[in-house]
């Protein structure tokens, strides 16, 4: 939490701060949230940070080591020796100063949110005079990162350790080692068309290692950028656009743009109309699907599980993508350049998390973006509650009780029935984005 301080700070320290806000300088108060985003207001779920701040801190352990504080990462950068010890979940850094220096770190890329943060291991770096003696020495520089967290959901793999894993790793050319910690085998297995596109060697599982690691360089924790499944390219030599190039590279996809119609052409637009089995289902699917066919689509109805890469290569063959706003949409990430994204946003105040998940990271990645809002008689919350209830009359007291109150109800609860008359010019309009 950083609040307003006038005095001088302790020399020792070295510390480095700066934040912008429009043309004023000025230390804002963090406010840390629950879980996820739980602020309600005007009927609609809202961030808990200040999206307009700028936070950075930097602080120098050493000459050659910079450890940095940002809204959503702490991590360090070290161009110099590092000694790093599972066992006791350290790394050391070699100084010639008589004051040694800690900086206490969780290495995952969603700091503000504490629930995920209590699934990470606090690790240490540390100065010190003298080093433990190397077991096996490394020539590439390393990487340390968690594997814990909301690690096993799509969209929090690719905002949380994909993208921020590329960002800090796509430099090397695949001359790196991934040191993980809090480490799932079978996450590692699932993207390792990704992992193994960007680092040459095996990743080293730290937590369960009683050598003592020596590399020439390292980078503690992840950079991540302020914006979900998004890269700042004023921060980084990379882009989105880059990024979802090395996804295409990674998965061997090979469909580069959607399809562009035109009159007279007997060539339809495929449209994935993606289903889901438990919550935030379309349950009028079928439906749909018949609609789409008269307009003239060849549709797909699939669920995004089971193998990755297959369903990256369904995805990647379609040119509208059409879902219930929830993790899946991230795999419009595999979706071919120009293709139409289309979000339904269920019944509740959802206007923030729809934003901020999926249509501006949609429109970054330069997909032609499409929104449903349902009304109250397409949500089968109204088959739940009566009409005077809360959950109905009121949705923003339910999103003032907390991000698990709000999920519990309009996220597990509810599925969705489209209008299909309402929902036909939605389609249409898709059809004209691809004639354009």
């Amino acid at each position: 939490m950083f609040k307003p301080y006038l005095g001088p700070l302790p020399a020792a320290l070295n510390l480095h701060l700066s934040v912008d806000v429009g043309a004023q300088q000025h230390i804002f108060e963090h406010i840390i949230s629950n879980s996820r985003p739980q602020h309600v207001a005007n009927n609609t779920i809202s961030s808990p940070l200040l999206e307009s701040q700028s936070v950075k801190v930097t602080k120098k352990i050493e000459p050659a080591a910079v450890c940095s504080v940002t809204k959503g990462s702490d991590f360090c950068e070290i161009n110099n020796d590092i000694r790093i010890d599972g066992s006791s979940a350290t790394v050391f850094i070699a100084s010639s100063l008589a004051d040694q220096t800690e900086w206490i770190i969780r290495p995952y890329a969603r700091k503000y949110d504490h629930v995920a943060m209590k699934r990470v291991n606090e690790w240490s770096v540390k100065s010190a005079a003298s080093l433990l003696q190397c077991n096996q020495n490394h020539s590439v520089p390393a990487i340390l990162f968690s594997n814990g967290g909301y690690a096993g959901n799509i969209f929090h793999d690719f905002s949380d350790i994909i993208i921020p894993l590329y960002i800090n790793s796509r430099q090397f050319n695949g001359q790196v080692q991934f040191v993980i910690t809090n480490k799932q085998s079978w996450w590692i297995n699932k993207y390792q068309n990704i992992l193994k596109k960007l680092s040459r060697y095996d990743i080293i599982d730290i937590d369960n290692q009683d050598d003592i690691h020596c590399f020439p360089r390292g980078i503690i924790g992840l950079k991540r950028h302020d914006r979900e499944l998004n890269i700042n390219s004023s921060e980084s030599p990379y882009s989105i656009k880059d990024f979802r190039q090395f996804i295409r590279s990674s998965y061997s996809l090979q469909k580069p743009a959607a399809i562009r119609l035109r009159d007279g052409e007997k060539k339809k637009p495929r449209l994935l109309i993606v289903s889901r089995k438990r919550t935030r289902a379309f349950t009028n699917a079928e439906e749909i699907a018949q609609m789409g066919r008269r307009l003239g689509f060849n549709v797909v109805v699939a669920e995004a599980n089971g193998n990755l890469s297959r369903f990256a290569e369904t995805v990647n063959y379609c040119d509208v993508f059409l879902a219930v706003h929830g993790a899946a949409m991230t795999n419009m990430i595999f979706l071919p350049a120009n293709a139409v994204f289309i979000q339904v946003v269920p019944f509740g105040g959802f206007a923030w998390l729809a934003r901020t998940d999926y249509e501006e990271p949609a429109k970054a990645m330069k997909l032609r973006y499409l929104e449903y809002k349902i009304k109250l008689d397409e949500s089968t919350l109204i088959q739940q509650y009566p009409l005077d209830h809360q959950v109905i009359r009121d949705p923003s007291s339910i999103g003032k009780q907390g991000w698990n109150a709000f999920r519990s109800v309009y996220m597990v609860q509810q599925n969705v029935k489209v209008d299909l008359n309402r929902f036909r010019s939605t389609l249409l309009k898709a059809l004209e984005l691809l004639h354009q």
